[in-house]
């Protein structure tokens, strides 16, 4: 991943906070985003401690100088919170639901495409 790194290639470490994530990645990884997973985001209106986990992964990420995207978002609620906290963006059926691949260009034509940036 470093001799990646250092050709520009990108690395998002995916559904974080499931699995076998550990914090450790984040220390050791040249990551440039941190992508937390959708059981955390369904939840973030209804468990304090689902909204506590999201909240600290991002400022802790935005500390180690990488990007948030939360996974799962279904509601407009959601996306907001997520705002409130600071993630850097939101994917799930509330941005755009999966597409075909034949369908990428036409979509990435559009302005914004399938991804919102939040700002």
């Amino acid at each position: 991943l470093q001799s990646l790194s250092s050709l520009s290639v990108t690395v998002a470490l995916d559904d974080f906070g499931t699995g076998y994530s550990s914090l450790t990645y984040l220390r050791k990884l040249p990551l440039s985003r941190l992508k937390i997973d959708r059981s955390f985001v369904q939840d973030l209106l209804t468990d304090a401690d689902c909204a506590a986990i999201v909240r600290s992964l991002v400022e802790l990420a935005h500390e180690l100088r990488i990007e948030v995207t939360a996974e799962g978002v279904e509601t407009p609620e959601q996306l907001d919170c997520l705002r409130r906290v600071g993630c850097d963006e939101a994917q799930g059926y509330l941005i755009g639901k999966p597409v075909r691949i034949d369908d990428i260009p036409r979509i990435a034509a559009k302005p914004f495409g399938q991804k919102q940036v939040l700002e």
